[in-house]
């Protein structure tokens, strides 16, 4: 390696005198850097240059014995020795203006020693000069060569100690000194320390000279390293502080938005929550439909002020625009424009104008103001509609209660695509069904609280859901406001209804589907009101010994219902046959001049089966007609029971007769096509893994887990309306479904009433076996054919 340094050290040093003067020209422009630290570090980077250049025309002039070649060598040597205790200098002051430029504390202690090596690097620069006179260094035969002198080992002192002494320094104040500078100076300080060791045993090479050199030029690269690591961490600690500013700003436009849409509610009691719970849906559904957080504000607060027009309107305005009637109708197209007209001034925000304009554009081109249709009505205007309907529905008004959610469930199939946007209103569906599942998993066997009766009825706990896990309901009761002697008692009311309440007034009974099947008290006394048949027993030993004690025990298989009632009078058990199977039970707490408390509920783990309640009363079958390629099927609840699996195979046709059954009341109440794979080609079989769920009336259940599924329902002119689908379903139609199977893609395809339905399947392998299964929900399917 010696050697090949010797060889071209000539060209090394011209090469590396043309990095240190570029670098030393880019110092010039360079505007990161202190006046100060820039020119140090210029005199470093010239100095350094200077001293390889003049160590280059050392070794070029000598031998050289003319009078040029003299004195250039001379001149030249006395140079090298004078630029290496600079160059010391010249770090020195670097050190001086890094540790002092930015902490005055530093400066009263940090010279202390840099002052030493001050002056001893300024003596080896007076030491080099007396050294060309006094052969201290150096000295030169008749040949005009170059010799180590008697005190060479004197010019390495400097170089050596001196840096030592910095280093001492460096390391003091390391933490305040960033990576890269503590990596530049730790480079600048011992490598030329090391190499001065190796260049005693080297001679005719100046491998000291161009370390120097190297480590100014990386002083220079780890300088800017460390400007550049400055910019960055300054850029994020700026784009930290315009964020926080950015999210005040938000955070004053949301209190300033809220204030002004919660002075406007409050105008309406009716009204008073509903901007909020708008906003929020339409944030929900928009990130369901994969817009970017961003997208997802602005449909909130879109949403949010979408009705802040009402702020100018009388409270007399405000109570007829909730009514029906043509002034009602006036007021009601004219706020749309007005929130237009108010938020137009919020101009850094323009969506929130456009919004508030179109919200009630409906998607077939019949809204109001300016009846834009589609893809025409801004895209979060079509978001908020939904939102904004959903909650209208469900919140009470003037002239109605809140609607239930199968009503309002059914409305978004009905007008999808009609007065909403298809793809926001499924994704309202879908929202809809997992709260419904949800409230199912967590709500329908709670009750909190307690319950204090007075006159029979008048106070009344939620239904506690009935079905073929057997519920247990204990409670403790005493009887409250007695003292007159009234008869106290706790007694409970079998029924169905869509939000698990009991109703009284035609209104709410119509609304939510009421149903009541009877009531019943722990003394054996029972009043059948909507049961087909009940067989009953009474048995007077005490099956409680806390008088104060009551327990129920009910369970349900099909339309049969078992109930146990146990108190300190005795226990009470009965089966009854209800209506059909498609209808739920719930059980109510209630009672006469009594206080309810401690309810608890526990519910067993297995589930009932026919064997367990012994059946009073026929069960009313719909299925009595031709049979066909595999046995007809009556599904009285939605997926309650399905065929068997049809192994899917290009081409393969299935054709059957389908007939809603006479409680069916929505549009879904019709056939439904499972794709699904499993080892036993049963629906819920060994393995199972389900795929999709199509709807003949145009909806689909699908995850993408297992697969992907692309589906698409189109309504054609032949379509004659929902209330004629439903009409038709329950007198019964006949249905095809046809398939189209090729590697990993399965395709499901219907055409009912004018309602197209298609849905594509594709695995992941295109190997598995993939079944078909009807079921439905509230319909029998019969006469089924494979072809």
């Amino acid at each position: 390696m010696f050697e090949l340094i010797r060889t071209y050290q000539l060209d090394i040093m011209l090469a590396l005198c043309a990095v240190c003067m570029t670098i030393a020209a880019l110092l010039l422009f360079t505007r990161f850097l202190s006046k100060r630290r820039k020119w140090v570090m210029i005199n470093m980077e010239v100095t350094a240059t200077l001293l390889l250049a003049f160590d280059r025309l050392a070794y070029v002039y000598s031998g050289d014995v003319s009078r040029t070649g003299w004195v250039m060598v001379r001149v030249s040597n006395c140079m090298v020795f004078f630029l290496t205790s600079a160059i010391v200098f010249g770090f020195n002051l670097f050190l001086i203006d890094l540790l002092t430029a930015d902490d005055k504390k530093i400066r009263e202690s940090a010279p202390d020693r840099l002052k030493v090596v001050a002056v001893v690097s300024a003596f080896g620069m007076l030491l080099a000069l007396v050294s060309a006179f006094t052969d201290i260094y150096y000295y030169f035969d008749e040949y005009n060569k170059y010799h180590r002198g008697w005190g060479f080992l004197i010019a390495y002192v400097i170089p050596v100690v001196c840096p030592l002494i910095q280093y001492t320094v460096v390391r003091q104040y390391r933490d305040r000194l960033s990576k890269f500078i503590k990596i530049a100076l730790t480079l600048y300080i011992f490598v030329p320390i090391v190499v001065g060791i190796i260049q005693i045993f080297t001679y005719g090479l100046s491998i000291v000279n161009m370390a120097m050199v190297i480590v100014s030029v990386s002083l220079y690269i780890f300088t800017y390293l460390d400007i550049n690591d400055t910019v960055v961490r300054a850029h994020a600690i700026e784009l930290q502080n315009l964020e926080e500013e950015q999210q005040g700003m938000r955070r004053l436009f949301d209190q300033t938005a809220n204030a002004f849409v919660e002075s406007v509610e409050r105008r309406d009691s009716f009204l008073e929550g509903h901007s909020r719970r708008v906003a929020a849906l339409a944030k929900q559904i928009a990130k369901e439909a994969g817009k970017s957080d961003e997208e997802c504000e602005r449909v909130y607060y879109a949403a949010l002020l979408n009705d802040v027009g009402a702020v100018s309107l009388t409270d007399e305005m405000i109570v007829e625009a909730g009514e029906p009637g043509e002034r009602g109708e006036r007021i009601r197209r004219e706020k749309p424009i007005i929130t237009s007209e108010i938020l137009s001034g919020i101009s850094e925000y323009p969506y929130l104008s456009q919004v508030a304009r179109s919200s009630h554009e409906r998607y077939d081109g019949s809204g109001y103001p300016d009846g834009l249709k589609s893809e025409d009505i801004p895209e979060m205007a079509r978001i908020v509609a939904v939102a904004d309907s959903y909650d209208s529905m469900k919140m009470k008004m003037r002239e109605r209660d809140p609607l239930p959610d199968p009503i309002v469930r059914e409305e978004f199939v009905k007008e999808a695509g009609i007065t909403f946007d298809p793809v926001y209103s499924n994704i309202m569906i879908r929202i809809m069904d997992e709260k419904a599942q949800h409230s199912e998993d967590t709500e329908t066997r709670k009750l909190d609280g307690e319950l204090v009766c007075g006159e029979y009825r008048d106070n009344i706990t939620a239904g506690v859901d009935i079905s073929r896990n057997t519920v247990r309901i204990s409670f403790t009761s005493t009887p409250a406001g007695t003292d007159s002697g009234l008869f106290s008692a706790p007694s409970i009311i079998l029924f169905d209804s869509f939000d698990r309440r009991v109703h009284d007034n035609e209104k709410s009974i119509e609304a939510y589907h009421y149903l009541e099947y009877g009531e019943f008290w722990f003394n054996g006394h029972c009043v059948s009101t909507n049961i087909d048949d009940m067989k009953s027993d009474f048995l007077t030993s005490a099956a409680l010994a806390d008088p104060n004690r009551y327990q129920i025990t009910a369970g349900r298989y099909e339309d049969h219902l078992r109930l146990k009632l146990e108190s300190a009078e005795g226990t009470f058990e009965a089966i009854a046959a209800l209506p059909d199977s498609t209808k739920s039970s719930y059980i109510a707490l209630t009672g006469e001049h009594c206080r309810i408390d401690g309810i608890e509920i526990g519910v067993d783990e297995n589930e009932l089966s026919e064997d367990d309640i012994p059946r009073i009363a026929k069960k009313k079958n719909y299925t009595d007609r031709m049979e066909s390629d595999i046995p007809n099927i009556q599904i009285d609840r939605t997926r309650s029971a399905a065929t068997q699996g049809i192994e899917i195979s290009d081409g393969l046709r299935i054709r059957f007769f389908g007939q809603s059954l006479p409680s069916a009341n929505f549009v879904w109440h019709c056939p439904y096509v499972v794709l699904f794979s499993s080892d036993d080609g049963q629906v819920n079989g060994s393995n199972y893994r389900e795929y999709a769920t199509v709807k003949l009336n145009g909806e689909m259940d699908g995850t993408e887990e297992l697969g992907t599924n692309s589906f698409t329902m189109k309504k054609s002119d032949a379509f004659p309306g929902w209330d004629k689908w439903k009409e038709s379903c329950r007198e019964g139609l006949e249905f095809e479904v046809r398939f189209r199977k090729k590697g990993s893609r399965v395709v499901l395809g219907s055409v009912n009433m004018g309602i197209t339905v298609e849905n594509t399947l594709t695995l992941g392998d295109p190997g598995t076996v993939v079944y078909a299964a009807l079921t439905g929900d509230q319909v029998a399917l019969t006469d089924i054919r494979i072809m």
